[in-house]
C-alpha cells in the first residue's frame, strides 16, 4: 500500500467514525422524540415489526442524507469534519422535523406513534419510513455540493416537503379508496404503495436540487419541471403498471377489494413509483 492509499484509507477510517458519532446521535434524538415507548423492547421483546419498517426507514434517511454530505469535495481533514458534523447535525434536525410534518399533515387523521405502538400498523410504518426516506434523498440533494448555503438548502428542503404533501394530496385524488382509511385499517399493501409514492418524488427532488447552486431562476425551474413530472407520472406509472406488468388484474383490486390485501401488490406499485423517478434521472442528466 503507498502512503498515498493509506492516506486515503485513514481518512475514509476518520470519516466514517465521524458518521457513526452522528447515526448515533441520530438514535439519541429519535429516542428523545419518542418519551412514550423504549426502541429495543418494542423491536426484541414485543416483536413489533410496524416500529421495525419506521426505524429502518429513519436510518436509512440518515444515511442517505449524510451520504450527501460525504459528497461534497474535502477541503482538509479539520475543514472537513466541522463541515460533517455541522451539516450532519442539520441533517437529523431536518429529518425528525420532518416526520413531525408527515404526522401533522400527510395523514393527519390519526397520530402515527400511537397506530405504530399501540396498534402495530405495519402501513403506517411503512409511510413513516417512506417519508423518512424521501427526506433522506432530499436533504442529501440540499447538502450537496461547494460552499452549501444554509438558506439555499433550508428554502429546498422545505420546498421538498411541499412536493411530498401535493404528491399525497395527489395520490389520494387520484385513487378510488381513502388513503387515510385503508392504512388506518391496518391496510399494509396501501401503505408500502403508497411509501413508494413518497420515496420516488423525494428522488426526483433530489434530481432537482444537487449540486452548486446557481441562481435562484435556474433551481427553481428545476425544481418545478422535476416536481410537475413526478405529479403527472403518477397516473401515467400506476396505469402502465396495471397494463403491462399486470395484465387481467388491477393493483387497487388486489390491494382494496380483496378481505386480505395483496402486499405483492402494493410492493410493485411502489417499486413502479421508485423506478419511474431513477429512470427520469438517467434521462434527464
Amino acid at each position: 500500500m503507498s502512503y498515498e492509499q493509506a492516506d486515503i484509507f485513514v481518512t475514509g477510517v476518520i470519516y466514517l467514525g465521524a458518521i457513526l458519532v452522528l447515526l448515533l446521535l441520530g438514535k439519541l434524538v429519535y429516542d428523545k422524540r419518542h418519551p412514550g415507548f423504549v426502541l429495543e423492547k418494542e423491536l426484541f421483546e414485543r416483536d413489533n415489526f410496524a416500529l421495525s419498517l419506521a426505524v429502518v426507514g429513519y436510518y436509512l434517511g440518515l444515511v442517505f442524507a449524510l451520504g450527501g454530505v460525504l459528497a461534497g469535495e474535502g477541503v482538509d481533514l479539520t475543514t472537513d469534519l466541522i463541515d460533517i458534523f455541522l451539516y450532519g447535525g442539520l441533517a437529523i434536525v431536518l429529518i425528525n422535523l420532518s416526520s413531525i410534518l408527515n404526522d401533522k399533515i400527510i395523514l393527519p387523521k390519526f397520530r402515527n406513534e400511537k397506530e405504530i405502538i399501540d396498534d402495530r400498523n405495519a402501513g403506517t410504518g411503512a409511510v413513516e419510513a417512506g417519508n423518512h426516506i424521501a427526506n433522506g434523498l432530499i436533504i442529501s440533494g440540499t447538502l450537496n455540493g461547494h460552499n452549501v448555503d444554509l438558506v439555499v438548502a433550508l428554502a429546498f428542503w422545505s420546498l421538498g416537503q411541499v412536493a411530498l404533501i401535493l404528491g399525497g394530496i395527489a395520490y389520494n385524488r387520484l385513487s378510488s379508496f381513502d388513503l387515510h382509511d385503508e392504512i388506518e385499517r391496518d391496510n399494509v399493501a396501501v401503505g408500502v404503495a403508497f411509501a413508494g409514492v413518497l420515496v420516488g418524488l423525494g428522488n426526483l427532488v433530489r434530481l432537482s436540487v444537487t449540486g452548486d447552486f446557481i441562481d435562484w431562476q435556474t433551481s427553481l425551474t428545476d425544481f418545478g419541471f422535476f416536481l410537475l413530472m413526478g405529479v403527472v407520472l403518477l397516473p401515467v406509472v400506476r396505469i402502465l403498471t396495471d397494463k403491462l406488468l399486470v395484465p387481467g388484474a388491477t393493483l387497487t383490486d388486489e390491494m382494496v377489494n380483496q378481505e386480505h390485501p395483496n402486499v405483492g401488490a402494493g410492493v410493485l406499485e411502489a417499486a413502479s413509483y421508485l423506478a419511474a423517478s431513477m429512470l427520469i434521472g438517467w434521462a434527464m442528466f
